[in-house]
């Protein structure tokens, strides 16, 4: 009675696909001598290679000694697969690829407001590129408050999000963006606007206009020493009050740029009155696996690292 051996089990592994690559090779090149040169490993490495998968196929694949080398049919049937099996992995690595090539879904980003003014165009940058690698992906903009756009990074109604650094929260990760520098200003028409040498009791006496959002506690500082008259809960609402002529108020300086080279607002005491406010993009610590999201993120890195294109500083984008 004759005696089966057993049949291939299991998945194929890399180790299996090594194996069939070089018996694919010996095929071509008809023996293991002349596959030496093209598989670039010794006449043993590659018998024991030969020995290794007839093992693990359980089946006799050539016929080698003096008498020359030669296929056993079951041998030719491995050798086809073999071709079929490699043109499958290929094919996927080709559509896999291809995938990177073409990008489809959505990115859902949540931004500050009154970030499109910043001189580096990091966010600007990073979103053209990610539409110049896939035409069909769709990029959804959403104007949060900074502790929104957390919430919904954390719960994954957000993708990313891009927010002032005051803490850090265990679940986000964060890369650091820039550095946005803050004056304090006053427009036409305020007692102090055309006033050269402002004193500091002049200011603490002028009705201000705070946020109302979080700070760092230096800034909140800063704020806090002017007699609050008012609150806005964006720094749109704050410019809206400083253009009054009736409130001075902290605003960054691309923002307030503007009114600035229009005569129309300017900033007090600028060397003690200004801070800086660091801002990051933040993503959730161990979200799915996203192509779209991963595309943005290479891009915005080389924005940050400097590798893409530079400011613009007469454009107004972020």
């Amino acid at each position: 009675m004759s005696q089966h051996k057993p049949a291939f089990t299991g998945q194929p592994s890399d180790a299996d696909l090594r194996l069939l690559r070089i018996y694919r090779k010996v095929v071509e090149c008809g023996g293991f001598s002349a596959a030496e040169v093209e598989l670039n490993i010794s006449r043993a490495a590659i018998s024991m290679a030969m020995n290794d998968l007839e093992t693990r196929l359980g089946l006799r694949l050539c016929q080698r000694g003096r008498s020359g080398f030669a296929l056993t049919d079951e041998g030719s049937e491995v050798y086809e697969a073999t071709l079929q099996l490699q043109a499958a992995v290929e094919g996927f690595r080709t559509r896999v690829n291809g995938l990177h090539a073409r990008l489809k879904g959505e990115l859902n980003i949540g931004i500050t407001d009154n970030l499109v003014t910043m001189p580096e165009m990091h966010i600007t940058h990073a979103l053209s590129a990610l539409k110049a690698r896939g035409d069909e992906v769709r990029i959804n903009i959403r104007m949060m408050p900074p502790s929104d756009i957390e919430l919904a990074v954390l719960d994954g109604r957000l993708h990313t999000g891009v927010v002032p650094a005051l803490k850090t929260l265990p679940g986000l990760e964060y890369r650091s963006l820039y550095e946005e520098a803050s004056r304090l200003y006053c427009a036409e028409g305020h007692p102090l606007f055309d006033v050269a040498d402002v004193m500091e009791h002049q200011l603490v006496e002028c009705d201000a206009v705070l946020p109302a959002y979080a700070q760092a506690p230096e800034i909140k500082a800063l704020h806090e020493s002017l007699r609050a008259s008012a609150s806005a809960t964006d720094r749109e609402g704050i410019a809206f009050l400083i253009l009054s002529g009736r409130y001075v108020g902290y605003l960054p300086t691309h923002y307030a740029e503007r009114w600035v080279r229009d005569g129309r607002m300017r900033a007090l005491n600028p060397a003690s009155r200004q801070y800086l406010t660091r801002y990051s993009a933040i993503t959730r610590k161990g979200s799915p696996p996203n192509l779209v999201l991963e595309s943005y993120l290479e891009e915005l890195n080389r924005q940050i690292e400097g590798e893409g294109r530079p400011s613009q500083k007469a454009e107004g984008r972020a």
